[in-house]
């Protein structure tokens, strides 16, 4: 008798830990980030036209098949920039361990005034040839970064020696070329607003990890 018990109360077990395994198997669930948001759906970038640090014009087609990293920057700024782009470089294995999808980082410009082609192409080869750069005149980069949900300052004509303010946050753009999370800055007194390297790399993984 207590084996004809047993026998169903076994059959229930298994069914249970069953369930619960496919659950967990197939959790669709967003992971958890410590960095980052990211977008119930990616948004879509509107249509650009920028010029590149490899001479040619670039679209919204060439962030198709890559896993980018966006932000904006300028060659001559004192902090936030350098700091982002040595620390990228820094953890570039890491950054790109868990996916056999390229991984580029864009630096936008928002100094067109100074920071020329050759001058910009310069400053982002120094971390890698994966690491890009982009400008405009202001009319078509003012859009294209507005779009993406950043800002920058926009100096007075005259002006030759200035600084310009620009966000900090990064921006990843998945390989359709649609806009997927935003890695938020860390603002604390009396230091420079940049995204925690190993708080991104741990999100990126995660995310690519989720996604594909």
């Amino acid at each position: 008798m207590m084996q004809k018990l047993l026998f169903p109360i076994v059959l229930a077990i298994v069914a249970v830990v069953g369930v619960v395994s496919y659950q967990l198997m197939n959790d669709d669930s967003p992971p958890e980030l410590e960095t980052s948001l990211l977008y119930s759906s990616p948004r879509t970038i509107e249509p650009f036209v920028l010029q590149g640090t490899e001479g040619n014009e670039v679209t919204n087609s060439d962030l198709e098949g890559q896993w980018t990293i966006l932000f904006t920057g300028y060659t001559f700024c004192p902090d936030i920039c350098p700091t982002t782009m040595a620390q990228l470089k820094q953890r570039w294995s890491q950054l790109t361990a868990t996916t056999n999808t390229p991984v580029r980082v864009w630096m936008v410009s928002v100094d067109p005034q100074r920071d020329d082609i050759p001058r910009l192409r310069n400053y982002v080869e120094f971390f890698g040839e994966d690491f890009f750069g982009v400008t405009a005149e202001h009319k078509e980069l003012f859009p294209f970064v507005r779009n993406l949900g950043l800002m920058y300052s926009i100096p007075d004509e005259d002006e030759t020696n200035y600084l310009v303010n620009h966000s900090a946050a990064l921006i990843l753009i998945n390989p359709d070329g649609h806009q997927q999370a935003v890695f938020r800055a860390s603002h604390e007194p009396g230091m420079i607003p940049t995204v925690n390297p190993q708080l991104l790399i741990n999100d990126f993984n995660r995310i690519v990890s989720y996604l594909e």
